[in-house]
């Protein structure tokens, strides 16, 4: 039996509204992405939580591909070759 990853299924999308550090506009993050730029002062806008497998599950680089995965790793601040 074969399961599939409910993070990627892109269904299942849902937005948050976070208000930007450097101005306080609101601004809108999918749960597919860890930051966005602020449209109005350019400020790194992130969400408060972290991804919730990312972290822990091996099959997150494959799951999510490489390009992603990068990304990610870069936004928490981790160094993905280690």
């Amino acid at each position: 039996m074969s399961t599939k990853c409910p993070g990627s299924d892109m269904r299942n999308i849902t937005a948050g509204v976070y208000a930007c550090p450097g101005c306080g506009e609101a601004v809108e993050i999918f749960s597919d992405e860890m930051r966005r730029r602020c449209p109005k002062c350019k400020e790194w806008v992130a969400k408060e939580e972290t991804p919730s497998c990312v972290q822990w599950c091996s099959s997150a680089r494959s799951c999510l591909g490489e390009d992603r995965w990068q990304a990610v790793m870069e936004a928490l601040g981790k160094d993905p070759d280690k």
